[in-house]
């Protein structure tokens, strides 16, 4: 039997959701907002002890192009935003508290 090329096969669910979940802070910027709902940078920031400018806002604009989460501006000076779960994000709910309670079970 000859192999499918990857062309022609559909690309894995697991790893198009690790596509988008990459790397260690994606996981916690969910957490985050499951945990106390709507968020800005800096709340990010005091959160995430360790993560770059530069890396939140990488993790916030992936989360905003696939969905996840939206941006919700207001028109106070200066202008400020506050992340936000969609419903797709919020459908996420489910895994990060099964990685905390795996976590807890382990005494990771």
């Amino acid at each position: 039997m000859k192999a499918m090329s990857n062309k022609s096969s559909p690309k894995c669910p697991v790893a198009s959701t690790m596509d988008i979940m990459n790397g260690r802070w994606t996981p916690l910027i969910l957490r985050d907002l499951l945990i106390h709902g709507a968020r800005r940078f800096q709340d990010f920031q005091d959160s995430l002890t360790n993560i770059t400018p530069a890396m939140l806002s990488a993790r916030l604009k992936t989360l905003e192009q696939h969905g996840i989460i939206m941006r919700h501006f207001y028109t106070q000076h200066p202008p400020r935003a506050e992340y936000i779960l969609t419903e797709k994000g919020c459908s996420l709910g489910p895994i990060i508290d099964a990685m905390r309670k795996w976590g807890i079970k382990y005494e990771l």
